[in-house]
Formats: C-alpha cells, sequence, structure tokens
C-alpha cells in the first residue's frame, strides 16, 4: 500500500463521520498536566496528546485501563488470553516498554520487566486517563521513548457517594462503592473500592481449562489547605488479586512438552504525599515523597518441581520529587525539576535469581514560552543511572497558530530506556547492556473548523539504536540478551472530532512503518495501519455509542516462527439509561459480530459478549 493511496484512505475515512454532525456546540478547553508537568490548556501545546475523560471511561464499560486505550488509534495491545492475563502496550510501534505509565504521576513501571500491569487498573477508579505521545524521557526519565500514559485515580474528584455493579460473559461480575466528602473550607476526602471477578476462558490455543481472575482495588485521597498559599495532598491506590492462566511445561527426561493450568498472586500500588506551595503570584513550589509497590508471587514451581521455592517477580522504588514553576516576564515559564528514586527488585524465574538495589537522579529544566503567534518549548535533561552512568535528554517543541485559527507544530527530542534488572540479571541476562536510545523528529498540523469540529495531521519519525534481543546459538543452545538491533518507526497520523450536545464523533487512522534496519522485517507484534470510528449519541436520557477498531495484519516471533497475525476489526455497542437523576443502567455489547482474531499467537481472545450494570448516586 502506498502512502499516497493510504493517506487517501484515511482521508475518506475521516470524512465518513462528517454526516453524524448534526448538533453543534463549543468543546471546553481541555487542561492536562502530563505533556509538561505543569496545568496547561491542550491547545497551547505542540506535543500530541489526548484525554480520555470521566464520560468515556462511564460510557465503555471497559474491564480494564487497556481496553480504554485500545479504542484510539496509534495504541496497539498484546494480551496472552482474557482477563487479568498481562497486556502489553505498544505505542506509535515502540516496544511494549518504551511507554511510561504513571498512576496520580507516580511512576508504575516495575523494574523487573519494565511492562506495566494495565490489565490490573480498574476504570471504576479512575477519573481521567491523558497520553502524551512521543518522547518525554527529559521529564519522565528511562522508557518514555514512545510516551506517557497519566492514569488520575478518582477518589480525589468524588463528592457524595456512588455505587456500581456490573455482570457479563464469563461469568464476570464487578462491584464497588467510590465516595468523596468536603471537610469544612480547606479540606476533602475521599475513597473508592472495587472488586471484580471472572471465571475467564482457557488462555492458550488448545487448552479447555478456564483460567479466572479476581482484583480487589482500593483508592484513596485527602487534600488540606491550611493557608491560602499551602496545599497538602495524599493519595493512594492498590490493585491486588490472583490471576490463572496455563503453562508450558518441559520434561526434561522425556523432551515432551504439555499444559499445565497454574495461578499468581499480584499486588499493583502507588502512594503519593505532596506540598503544593504558592510563596507568591509568580512561584509555586511542589514537594513530593512517593512509592511504587509491583509484586507477582507464583503459587506452583514453573519447572513441575513440588516444593518450593516458586517464582516471583517483585518491585519496590521510592521516590523523591522537587519542582519548581517560575512565571517570568510575559508569558514565559521556567520549570526546574529533580526527582530521586532508590528501586529495589527481586525475582526468581526459572532458576535464575537476583537481589538488585539502584539509585537513579534525574534533574530537568523546561521554558515554555509565548509570544503572539508564536510558542516555543525547550527542556534538556540529565539522567545519573547507578548503573549506566549519565543520559542526556532533550526537547524542543515550537507552535504556530495562522490565520483561520490554523495550527502548525514542530517537535523533536532525545529518549532512552535503561536495561531493566530481568535485562541485565535474569534468564540470558547481560550486565554489560547499554541503554537504548531514540531520535524522533515530527511535524503536525490542527485545524479548527465550524462549531465543535476540528481535524488534525501529524507525521513523525523515531530512530532507536541498541535494541536489546535474546540471542540463541543454535549449537549451545545457550543465549543472552545483547545490543544488536536497530530499527526506524515513520508514520503519519489523521483524525476529525466533533464535540456537540447530542452528538460526539472521533474517527483516527494511523499508517506507520516499524521496521528493524538491520534485517529490513516489521518490528513484532504492531500493524502498519489501525482505523478507530468512535459515535456517541445522547437523546434525552438515552444515550447509544459505538466503537469500531481496525488493525492491519502482524508479525509474531513465536512457533512457527514469523507467524503471521491476521488482521482484524472488533465492534463495540452501548447504551445508557437514565432512570432517575442519581440511577442508570447501562449495557455493552462486544465483539458484535463474533470476530475471531488473535493478538499474540498461540493465545485465545474473547469472543462476542454481552454486560449489563447498573449505577446509583447515594448522594
Amino acid at each position: 500500500m502506498s502512502t499516497v493511496s493510504a493517506a487517501a484512505r484515511a482521508a475518506a475515512f475521516a470524512s465518513l463521520t462528517l454526516a453524524a454532525s448534526a448538533v453543534l456546540a463549543d468543546p471546553l478547553e481541555e487542561t492536562v498536566v502530563t505533556a509538561t508537568r505543569t496545568p496547561v490548556a491542550a491547545g497551547e501545546l505542540a506535543a500530541p496528546l489526548f484525554v480520555i475523560d470521566r464520560d468515556e471511561i462511564e460510557r465503555s464499560l471497559a474491564p480494564d485501563a487497556g481496553e480504554l486505550l485500545r479504542t484510539h488509534a496509534g495504541l496497539e495491545l498484546a494480551r496472552t488470553g482474557g482477563p487479568g492475563q498481562p497486556t502489553s502496550l505498544f505505542t506509535r510501534g515502540t516496544e511494549s516498554n518504551h511507554t511510561v505509565v504513571l498512576v496520580d504521576g507516580v511512576r508504575v513501571n516495575p523494574g523487573t520487566i519494565g511492562s506495566p500491569a494495565l490489565q490490573n487498573i480498574a476504570p471504576e477508579s479512575v477519573q481521567r486517563i491523558e497520553v502524551v505521545k512521543g518522547p518525554r524521557s527529559t521529564l519522565y526519565g528511562s522508557d518514555a521513548i514512545g510516551g506517557v500514559v497519566n492514569v488520575i485515580t478518582r477518589a480525589a474528584a468524588a463528592r457524595g457517594l456512588t455505587g456500581h455493579a456490573s455482570a457479563g460473559r464469563y461469568d464476570s461480575f464487578a462491584g464497588g462503592l467510590t465516595g468523596g466528602w468536603q471537610i469544612g473550607a480547606d479540606a476533602g476526602v475521599g475513597f473508592g473500592i472495587d472488586y471484580r471477578d471472572s471465571a475467564g476462558f482457557p488462555t492458550r490455543t488448545g487448552d479447555t481449562v478456564d483460567r479466572g481472575y479476581d482484583n480487589l482495588t482500593l483508592n484513596l485521597a485527602a487534600d488540606y489547605a491550611p493557608a491560602q498559599a499551602l496545599d497538602l495532598r495524599a493519595r493512594a491506590w492498590r490493585a491486588a488479586g490472583n490471576v490463572g492462566y496455563t503453562n508450558m511445561v518441559f520434561d526434561p527426561i522425556t523432551f515432551e512438552s504439555h499444559l499445565a493450568p497454574v495461578d499468581q498472586d499480584f499486588v499493583n500500588a502507588s502512594y503519593a504525599l505532596e506540598t503544593l506551595w504558592r510563596p507568591d503570584a509568580a512561584i509555586d513550589v511542589r514537594a513530593a515523597v512517593t512509592r511504587t509497590l509491583d509484586e507477582i508471587e507464583q503459587n506452583q514451581d514453573n519447572q513441575g518441581n513440588a516444593a518450593p521455592p516458586y517464582d516471583y517477580l517483585r518491585t519496590a522504588r521510592n521516590g523523591l520529587e522537587l519542582q519548581a514553576n517560575l512565571r517570568l516576564a510575559g508569558a514565559n515559564e521556567l520549570t526546574l525539576g529533580t526527582v530521586l528514586s532508590r528501586e529495589q527488585t527481586e525475582a526468581l524465574s526459572y532458576g535464575t535469581a537476583f537481589d538488585i538495589d539502584t539509585a537513579v537522579n534525574q534533574f530537568f529544566a523546561q521554558d515554555r514560552m509565548s509570544f503572539g503567534r508564536h510558542g516555543l518549548l525547550a527542556a534538556v535533561g540529565l539522567v545519573d543511572h547507578e548503573t549506566f552512568g549519565e543520559e542526556f535528554t532533550w526537547n524542543a517543541e515550537y507552535s504556530l497558530t495562522l490565520p483561520a485559527a490554523t495550527r502548525l507544530t514542530i517537535g523533536a527530542g532525545r529518549a532512552f530506556r535503561a536495561p531493566d534488572s530481568t535485562d541485565r540479571f535474569g534468564f540470558g541476562g547481560n550486565p554489560d547492556l547499554s541503554p537504548e536510545i531514540s531520535r524522533q523528529v515530527e511535524i503536525g498540523l490542527r485545524q479548527p473548523f465550524g462549531t465543535g469540529h476540528s481535524v488534525y495531521a501529524n507525521a513523525w519519525r523515531n530512530d532507536l539504536d541498541d535494541l536489546i534481543l535474546f540471542v540463541f546459538d543454535p549449537v549451545t543452545f545457550a543465549g543472552r540478551n545483547e545490543n544488536v538491533e536497530r530499527a526506524r518507526i515513520e508514520g503519519v497520523e489523521f483524525g476529525y472530532e466533533f464535540r456537540g450536545r447530542a452528538w460526539h464523533v472521533r474517527a483516527e487512522a494511523t499508517l506507520q512503518d516499524p521496521r528493524n534496519r538491520d534485517t529490513g522485517e516489521r518490528l513484532l507484534r504492531r500493524a502498519r495501519e489501525s482505523y478507530v470510528l468512535a459515535v456517541e449519541r445522547v437523546a434525552g436520557r438515552l444515550a447509544f455509542g459505538a466503537d469500531v477498531t481496525y488493525a492491519g495484519n502482524r508479525i509474531d516471533a513465536a512457533f512457527p516462527a514469523n507467524a503471521r497475525l491476521g488482521s482484524y476489526t472488533l465492534v463495540n455497542a452501548t447504551a445508557r439509561l437514565a432512570v432517575t437523576g442519581r440511577w442508570s443502567v447501562q449495557a455493552r455489547l462486544d465483539n458484535a459480530f463474533g470476530e475471531d482474531y488473535t493478538l499474540v499467537y498461540g493465545y485465545r481472545t474473547s469472543g462476542r459478549g454481552f454486560t449489563l450494570a447498573t449505577r446509583f448516586a447515594f448522594q
């Protein structure tokens, strides 16, 4: 498919939604914090970003955060089975460990395997999700090559008491309460509790045993402003439960393999205590103490032995963050900050064990200014990693507002990923690995028109060096991780959105070429094209919606080698009825046409399913 024909297809795809724009209204300007670590109106930023708000989260009835992200083009998922199974996120064709995921601004990427547990983030505990695409290592350090996903929890925004419950296919159930109260004029508290359980389905093809999942999520928040210039805040989020899956067990005596049902306990948590001090109108200073936990405890030994020790993965990370924002003359804001983290990782996997302590010190400076029709952002960062030494990163972005509110954006940046503990000391570990390096350039165009309509187009190129690959020796049957690959990802994005009183329409297309520069082959589990169409219609107390997602074929590194995964189209439909001002009922039809598709070779995906839910506001 040529680039010209692909662009024409994407433009035609977006134009099909114009007919749905029956009612017009001005959209509200969105304020985001993730792109710059400061609150900024989204329309003022050159960085490509989007926000999943609370209304979209409630309408979707999505089972986890991964499913929320999947309905946005350029974000691809790979999932090894059903509910609660490990879920990898590929942002703009980068690797699954090239996206930083934050919960309330706290990094939750584990130090063992890099990929955060999106499958354990319950949407009912989420107020909104901010997603920034492109390099952001300057502000967020290692891993921020493809982008940053910031999950902002719901407890702090909760007022009154609300409850929810849902049930669906695979004997799935979810229910919980969310509440929050203002205490006097200076304080507020909030909480959330969500429990979900599913019998699941067999994770692997050829298996017949259902593998279940349960997750109890707790979310707490407190805010206190003892003085006009001082805010104190506390945030806590914790998900814990059990997930079953099917493991391939190899018998070294008979040289035969068989499937065995196993399960593991998990804990994912983030905690933060922070203070915001504003000595005058031109200065604010933020300080935060954070903690992250990520634990997996295997309940059976993967080797099939009768006695422990059983496999485990553990990350405990403590952090100290200091940041000062200085508003200088004119529309000029200078941000200075540091993030100091101390991380402990432990693991036992297939007989290989490690226990590693790592210190990482990060420093950054960012200057954002606007003058007339021009906007400029320049940022530099330095990461001092205990193992890999110093890494220098930077971002430069420019925006120009042309007549008719057309906005031209240009950006470039350097990002990196430090090898995690498993890369260095796990199975096939290599302590002499070097960081993976990314250099990216991007140009974009945004155009609002009419009332509530907007379109955009972005084109980017991302060159990655020293990618880590497990190198297998077929003679000695030994292997280890090496910095052996180079990749180049080139792509374009197109999008259209309309926000009105009765209609919300969003159409997106991503066309990309994620390719290994050494072999010429396409990078694994990434499609060349993806399309998304999301439509919602509000009619009085009724609201109807549909999401259509198309992903092209992909290559997987399973047996047989380079297995081809076919393209697929998923259609989900939703309906919501406000029975009263406090009570609503909802329904969701997943995979409405029963598409048979594969995300990871050898693993099953969900078939057609129906979910029925209700919400009630007690206050």
